[in-house]
């Protein structure tokens, strides 16, 4: 059993506005399924418009928020409740003059395209992670997980717990998490990358993270072997990159080799929602690695939470989970 504490998690929370929608409400917005990007000014009305006219829930969002919680104003209330009723220990920056960030999860035959509109998320500042009851959370716990997004908002805030986690032994991992992130915040990201020990990402932000990068490789699995091997701040962990590829297998690259672990097979009929699908396959991982169990085990985890998430709207867990 995991200590109390061991694994903190740092991100962008959100509320997720979670809906089936028609076709023609993404063609109305230019969005693509399968898709994740930050909200522009044209984004902005289609936040009340889904409430409005669709039927909408309402879940505790973002992305680490997400994998965390499967390892463990009204908007800001219910996400703080959600959260903390599947044990997370949440302490978010409260900003008095901005909304809480949400973001718009729109479902087609059982497809996502997210749009996330930042707001409240936007503000956070590394001053209130040096805050003394805060770093505290930083100095207990063993185990760092950031997803890529937040980047975006305080990568000054990321490279304060990566440079803590190599100077004291700790793991620290990071998911790319999407392929603007890749693309727009290649330095932020590039400049964090030395103190991963772990990697995550799907086949999509992999293949973005060669292009960028100028590799002209297209093959995921040597994609995922070339990024173990890129040159780290510490010498303790070694790096392990883990590249899922929707209904393929799960390449693992550590070593010097990639190994291939298979996923659940899911009919096509019993898909749901594949939002929150990727965070819940971290969460499955990151449950089982505070145990310091084997990788194949969090690996079989990992596909677990992802096959669960998958029947079901939003990133959502059932009242007694079956994994064994």
């Amino acid at each position: 059993m995991a200590s109390q504490g061991i694994l903190l998690g740092m991100g962008n929370p959100l509320l997720d506005i979670s809906s089936v929608v028609d076709p023609g409400f993404l063609q109305k917005y230019d969005l693509k399924l399968n898709d994740a990007i930050p909200a522009d000014e044209k984004h902005q009305p289609m936040y009340e418009e889904m409430a409005t006219k669709y039927n909408v829930e309402y879940i505790a969002g973002g992305s680490t928020q997400n994998s965390i919680r499967v390892a463990q104003d009204k908007f800001g209330e219910e996400m703080t409740k959600s959260s903390k009723d599947a044990g997370v220990n949440v302490q978010y920056h409260i900003d008095e003059t901005t909304p809480t960030g949400t973001c718009a999860v729109c479902v087609v035959g059982g497809e996502r395209s997210l749009v996330a509109n930042l707001a409240a998320a936007s503000c956070y500042r590394s001053e209130h992670l040096k805050r003394p009851e805060i770093w505290a959370f930083v100095d207990k716990a063993k185990y760092f997980y950031v997803a890529g997004f937040f980047l975006v908002v305080s990568p000054d805030s990321i490279q304060l717990v990566a440079e803590h986690a190599a100077v004291n032994n700790k793991v620290f991992m990071m998911n790319l998490s999407a392929p603007f992130i890749c693309e727009f915040f290649k330095d932020a990201l590039d400049g964090v990358l030395p103190y991963m020990d772990f990697v995550f990402g799907n086949e999509t932000e992999a293949r973005s993270f060669s292009e960028v990068h100028g590799w002209g490789i297209d093959n995921v699995e040597e994609i995922a072997l070339k990024i173990s091997q890129l040159p780290k701040a510490s010498g303790t962990h070694k790096r392990i990159t883990i590249i899922t590829q929707g209904a393929d297998p799960v390449c693992v690259a550590e070593d010097g080799k990639v190994k291939k672990f298979p996923v659940i097979p899911l009919p096509k009929e019993k898909l749901v929602d594949t939002n929150g699908a990727g965070d819940a396959f971290v969460g499955g991982f990151l449950s089982q690695l505070i145990q310091e169990k084997t990788i194949g085990d969090c690996i079989r985890a990992g596909c677990y939470a992802a096959s669960t998430i998958l029947q079901r709207s939003g990133c959502k867990f059932p009242d007694k989970p079956d994994f064994r």
